[in-house]
Formats: structure tokens, C-alpha cells, sequence
């Protein structure tokens, strides 16, 4: 598992915001892990990081694996035969907090990259990983989901005021 924390001044002075004024803070963190599941999604199909750089290709030799393999037209980044890194991008929202990521063993690997052998070797000798492979960051928050993490926290903090004036 990889954990990135997300530290912007702004977005956590709106959430301390909102907890302040929400009694339960589930509802926010469920929507925002939704959007952040969709949003990394959507970057799998762009090949590219939150900072909107584009991965690094994939390299000639592990094009002719897959092709070997019957998976030639494989030629993107992140997307290998089974597709699952893209297509199993989860959200855990909690009262204080949402996860987003994947369960999946090789994500860290993805995520920050790996030189050959890091990982010792095979039966047969072979090093693990067999190629370096490069950081392809996949996980994070770019300056639009940020954007609109805070309007999805202004909803639910509009949703939950009122301005005293109802009579019970």
C-alpha cells in the first residue's frame, strides 16, 4: 500500500470548516472519494500524472512481451493485459477521511517506479522486476480536483447551514 498525503493550506482550512459546522463529515468524504475515483480514472485514459505530465511509454521490449503474450495492441502506459490498476481505483470515506487508491500489490510500484532486480530474483534467476520500470505517478491531486474538492465541500457546507431564522 502507498499512502500520499494531501496537505493544501486551503482544502484543509475549508474541511476544518466544514467539521465545524457538519454534524457527520461521512457524506463530504463520500463524495469526494467518488469524484477522486472517477477523476484518476479519466487520467488513465489521458496517460497522465495529476500535474498533467505524461507518463513515460512503455518500453519497446515490454511492448514485444505483451505482443508475444497475444497483447500487442497494449502500447500505453499503466494498462496491461488484465486492465485492473485503472479499472480498480477505490474510495473509503470515513467520518474523518477518504482513501483512494488500489489494493492491488504492484500499485506502488507503478506509482514510484522500481529498478531492475529491486525486488531479488526468481526461481530461475531472473531478476523482479525484470526491466526498470518508471514512476508513473497515477495517484494524487491535481490543481483541478483540488478546484473542485472544494466546491464539493462549499455544497455540503451550504446544505448544512442555516441562518437561524426557522421556526421549529
Amino acid at each position: 500500500m502507498i499512502r500520499i498525503v494531501f496537505n493544501s493550506t486551503n482544502l484543509v482550512e475549508r474541511l476544518r470548516q466544514a467539521s465545524e459546522r457538519l454534524a457527520d463529515m461521512s457524506p463530504v468524504y463520500s463524495d469526494i472519494g467518488e469524484y477522486l475515483v472517477k477523476s484518476t480514472k479519466d487520467r488513465f485514459g489521458r496517460s497522465e500524472a495529476p500535474d498533467g505530465s505524461k507518463w513515460a511509454p512503455k518500453r519497446p521490449a515490454t511492448i514485444e512481451r505483451y505482443r508475444r503474450m497475444g497483447d500487442g495492441k497494449l502500447t500505453r502506459p499503466l494498462i496491461g493485459p488484465s486492465r485492473r490498476l485503472g479499472n480498480e481505483v477505490a474510495a473509503i470515506p470515513s467520518r474523518d477521511q477518504v482513501e483512494v487508491g488500489s489494493s492491488l500489490e504492484y500499485s506502488g510500484v507503478m506509482q514510484d517506479g522500481a529498478a531492475k532486480g529491486a525486488f531479488g530474483t526468481n526461481k530461475r534467476g531472473s531478476p523482479i522486476p525484470w526491466g526498470t520500470i518508471p514512476a508513473r505517478v497515477w495517484l494524487g491531486i491535481s490543481e483541478t480536483d483540488e478546484r473542485n474538492i472544494l466546491d464539493i465541500v462549499d455544497e455540503h457546507i451550504g446544505a448544512g447551514l442555516t441562518d437561524g431564522s426557522e421556526v421549529a
